[in-house]
């Protein structure tokens, strides 16, 4: 077999959250106008990948995202990510049978309170409140009787209007503990307070802590329904992930339940990205991104659902042992002397880096990565995001590298807010982006592969014209663009449900290397 030879890099480009759907009011990928993208599909090889469910080591009909997007890719592999590893852990126990568990029980025994916090739905991205409802019955059942919960209203992974509903599905559990104390006693929407992510802004992490820990916030109610109730009055169209901070008082305008010393507390997410900032505020000595007042590591018991960052090791104490992920594309580029480059804005920075190289920021021998600072703003008043920025550092640096990764977020980040102008306007920004990249790789004599790591763009309404904000299970675009000779050299391979662990092996073969791991999917094309 031949292999194939290029005289430039091979570059992957990765379009965030960039599904295949049929044309419609909602497809902001369909109607945006994209030439380069549309000349793209029609003119050179590309197949449909699976980006969810088992295709990506997720529950059936669980949608894709991000995290398991990469690590799929960069690893090769279809290993049991997220909620399905997570549900895994319940059912044989390891949760329960945990030193974790043990020590955060014992806590609450011994007069403190235990508390939970995460994403507050069932979209099972980054949480599901299933999970807490099965910790505060075995919390129960271990004699626990005082427990509260802070609650990070979603809207993005599940219907962005729908909080009302998880309150009262909690609320209805919480009446069968008719001896037990247990209380939702602070909320807010992921995007306001606790869930930031690569550290894109930490006002967020410190209006959540300041709301857990001081009973400080914005508003404060009696309940958690009055809150939904007034909060909407106030701002009808404010979608879940922007609620503002709230805390809820009892009739002496006291907060029911502040994290106190001597308490447990358990962040029951079990993706890091949103988890990993919350965790270094309650259990960092040197913790130099916002002022904590009086409190100090020490005070609280914290619990992750598991490990949120493989080389710190953050936090301590989990009840969930990490997965562990080997043979990576870098590692295996790395022992054969490929230079490799990693480019993104900082809200996608994590997972063209952290989670590509098997949720490690160890960079391999000859590896470099460049963040591009994200706006703060919301996404939809900037929906180009950083793509001319991203463009600018790759077509730049392009010549200096062999293999070349790029995550431009728009499609992802955008359509999280269901504005379809707006994400389309970021899929035009992607398409120019692309357009540039494009033509420094056939001067270089380079191939691009274009592909995504989950669908959302192209699905932000549902059937009755509501908005929607969720990832999506549809397949996702992979387009091998390529200009040089090589490309009579190969064709696509007769690959069975080809998905994104197709990828690495995609990307040896450009590369020159036939032989891969064979923890590896398939390679997509072979060589004639």
């Amino acid at each position: 077999m031949d292999k194939l030879q290029y005289d430039g890099p091979v570059v992957l480009a990765i379009l965030d959250g960039v599904g295949l759907a049929p044309d419609g009011p909602g497809n902001a990928v369909s109607r945006a106008r994209t030439p380069f993208l549309g000349t793209a599909a029609r003119e050179y090889l590309h197949v449909a990948l699976n980006a969810s469910g088992e295709a990506v080591g997720l529950t059936p009909e669980q949608m894709g995202n991000s995290e398991v997007g990469h690590n799929t890719m960069g690893s090769g592999q279809i290993m049991k990510h997220g909620i399905a590893a997570i549900n895994e852990a319940f059912d044989s126990g390891e949760v329960f049978n945990s030193e974790s568990w043990r020590s955060a029980v014992t806590k609450a025994l011994n007069g403190g309170t235990l508390h939970f916090a995460g994403i507050f739905s069932d979209g099972g991205v980054h949480s599901h409140i299933a999970h807490l409802e099965q910790m505060i019955v075995r919390a129960y059942n271990e004699g626990v009787r005082k427990i509260r919960v802070h609650a990070i209203f979603d809207g993005r992974d599940v219907e962005p209007f729908s909080s009302d509903r998880y309150v009262q599905r909690f609320e209805n559990f919480a009446r069968k503990f008719s001896d037990a104390d247990i209380k939702i006693a602070s909320g807010g929407g992921r995007m306001v307070c606790v869930a930031d992510r690569y550290e894109n802004d930490w006002e967020v992490v410190k209006r959540g802590f300041d709301m857990m820990v001081h009973g400080e916030a914005d508003y404060f109610f009696r309940t958690p329904e009055e809150a939904l109730q007034i909060l909407r009055r106030i701002t009808p169209d404010i979608q879940d992930q922007y609620l503002p901070a709230f805390v809820i008082v009892d009739d002496m305008d006291r907060p029911v339940g502040l994290v106190e010393k001597g308490d447990a507390f358990i962040y029951f997410d079990f993706r890091a990205d949103r988890a990993i900032e919350i965790a270094q505020a309650f259990t960092y000595w040197d913790f130099p991104y916002f002022d904590r007042g009086d409190y100090k590591p020490s005070d609280v018991y914290f619990v992750g659902m598991t490990e949120y960052n493989s080389d710190t090791h953050v936090p301590e104490h989990r009840l969930v042992q990490p997965l562990e992920i080997h043979g990576t594309l870098n590692k295996f580029l790395e022992t054969r002397g490929i230079s490799q480059l990693a480019v993104s804005e900082t809200v996608k920075f994590g997972h063209i880096t952290y989670y590509f190289n098997g949720n490690s920021y160890e960079k391999a021998t000859g590896e470099e990565f460049v963040e591009i600072e994200s706006d703060t703003e919301p996404f939809e008043t900037r929906p180009w995001m950083k793509c001319a920025e991203i463009a600018d550092v790759v077509t730049k640096e392009m010549s200096n590298y062999k293999f070349v990764r790029v995550n431009f977020p728009g499609g992802d980040m955008v359509g999280h807010t269901a504005d379809v102008e707006a994400t389309m306007l970021a899929m035009e920004a992607i398409d120019l982006s692309l357009e540039r990249m494009a033509d420094e790789v056939d001067k270089l004599g380079g191939v691009m592969i274009i592909v995504a790591d989950h669908g959302n763009a192209e699905e932000l309404l549902d059937e009755d014209g509501n908005k929607k904000t969720a990832h999506t299970t549809n397949q996702v675009p992979c387009i091998i663009y390529d200009n040089t000779d090589n490309r009579e050299k190969y064709e696509l391979s007769s690959v069975v449900n080809p998905g994104l662990a197709n990828l690495a092996s995609t990307v040896a073969v450009l590369l020159g290397y036939n032989e891969h791991p064979s923890s590896w999917g398939k390679p997509l094309i072979k060589v004639l």
